[in-house]
């Protein structure tokens, strides 16, 4: 049986939603045309209950991977085990691995939710809203915990890769990885990672989280017909995941970097005690070419 999911639609685009697979996108597209603005997600990528084939979801309450096994807080040491069979190190928090429970839902809003226990106690909510195009997604997260704990928030839309793709991120410095994806250092923007004028992605694996990002991204997609002009709020860094000979790119906005929980001043994370919160905001605005 094929998951539940919710249709949004404005005058110019559909938004369909998959609650029970952790809150995500599964596509969103031109209504005249069919044109997808997002990676599409076939129906045998949603009934995979997979995520990662879908075309957006949740980061909460971490983003992308975390070392040592866990992480400290201030009276608790919160273990983590791996949580994706791709990967060594636990990965994008617990939200995207849930099923979201659906509290509203009209014909150009939808909000869901999850109460999660995992790696801690925590509410977390998704807004979806459609107007005229433009596709604003906010994510919030409050700490139902007695222990206090580190909360960082992301999203992660997929979204198609041409020859002529073009991205526009205006951003300081590169935070360099090691061999299992966990940052090291900061770097200046070598020519391939510099997105501060609209530029071409790599041929190269190019997995980085970018620091001083001011919020505004334009993803140009002359072959397809179309660009998304992209504001952020809550998300000082941002992530462009480009990997080898795929038709697909990530552009992420996030709160901060790449195991931030083991750098030094914990960059971007908010400890956050019982009943305090933290959001993020993501605005795609669509505009034919």
């Amino acid at each position: 049986m094929q998951p539940e999911t919710l249709i949004l639609e404005d005058r110019l685009t559909r938004l369909t939603l998959a609650p029970m697979i952790g809150a995500s996108i599964v596509n969103w597209s031109v209504i005249a045309s069919g044109q997808p603005l997002l990676r599409p997600s076939a129906d045998t990528a949603l009934n995979s209950g997979l995520p990662g084939r879908l075309a957006c979801y949740p980061l909460v309450p971490w983003s992308n991977r975390i070392g040592a096994g866990g992480f400290d807080g201030p009276q608790h040491w919160f273990v983590l085990q791996p949580n994706s069979p791709t990967e060594a190190l636990p990965i994008h928090g617990s939200g995207w691995q849930q099923p979201w429970r659906v509290i509203e839902h009209t014909a150009q809003h939808a909000c869901v939710q999850l109460e999660s226990t995992v790696p801690f106690a925590y509410r977390a909510q998704l807004h979806y809203r459609l107007s005229e195009g433009q596709l604003r997604i906010e994510l919030s997260v409050t700490h139902q915990d007695e222990r206090a704990a580190w909360h960082g928030l992301g999203l992660h839309p997929y979204l198609p890769r041409t020859p002529r793709t073009r991205l526009q991120a205006r951003t300081a410095q590169v935070w360099l990885c090691d061999s299992n994806g966990l940052t090291t250092h900061l770097a200046a923007l070598a020519a391939d990672r510099d997105f501060n004028q609209l530029a071409r992605l790599p041929e190269t694996r190019l997995d980085n989280c970018f620091t001083g990002w001011d919020g505004h991204g334009l993803i140009s997609q002359p072959d397809l017909g179309y660009e998304l002009e992209c504001r952020a709020t809550g998300a000082p860094y941002c992530l462009v995941y480009c990997p080898e000979a795929e038709d697909f790119f990530c552009f992420e906005p996030v709160s901060h970097p790449v195991n931030a929980h083991h750098l030094p001043g914990r960059p971007g994370l908010k400890l956050l005690h019982r009943g305090q919160s933290a959001g993020l905001a993501l605005s795609m605005s669509y505009r034919p070419l």
